[in-house]
């Protein structure tokens, strides 16, 4: 596999992955489109200890994602208000080629959770391309506090169901 179509894996994710996955997060453009991140997503113990938390939690389901044997982000699913979500990351240097939508649909062969819910905010355009290749639908939308942007925005609710 090359640069521009590397191969996909995943992998439940390790206490040593969240060190990686924390840099992702750092960057601004993509805090900018994820919107609703942590109050100070810069302060890595808080971020460790949360996610080593959860990463025990029975109820998620956690993999990192790799490009020819490299992280490049991470895949979860959990349970917010009883409903079932998912979430993902890619590091900025893997936009853009694919992997997040072949890393869901990896994803989701294996986690059979349905429904399961995904969240986007409005001006996310690559975010919701992914959802929508993977057979999301979009079902609703929501507002809510993004702390990234210090404002309230609109956020589109997609949702899989049983095919």
């Amino acid at each position: 596999m090359n640069q521009h179509n590397p191969g996909i894996t995943l992998r439940p994710t390790t206490v040593a992955d969240l060190s990686y996955l924390f840099v992702f997060q750092l960057d601004p453009e993509a805090q900018h489109l994820a919107a609703f991140t942590p109050k100070d997503p810069a302060n890595k113990t808080a971020y460790l200890e949360k996610y080593t938390n959860i990463l025990h939690d029975s109820t998620t389901n956690n993999q990192t994602i790799l490009a020819n044997n490299v992280i490049a982000g991470s895949v979860a699913k959990f349970v917010m208000d009883g409903h079932a979500e998912i979430t993902y990351w890619l590091d900025k240097q893997f936009w853009g080629q694919g992997i997040a939508t072949r890393a869901l649909k990896k994803f989701l062969e294996e986690e059979l959770t349905r429904p399961i819910y995904g969240r986007v905010a409005f001006d996310n355009f690559g975010s919701q391309k992914v959802l929508e290749r993977c057979g999301f639908t979009k079902v609703g939308t929501d507002r809510g506090f993004a702390n990234a942007r210090q404002m309230e925005i609109e956020e589109f609710i997609y949702r899989l169901s049983l095919s």
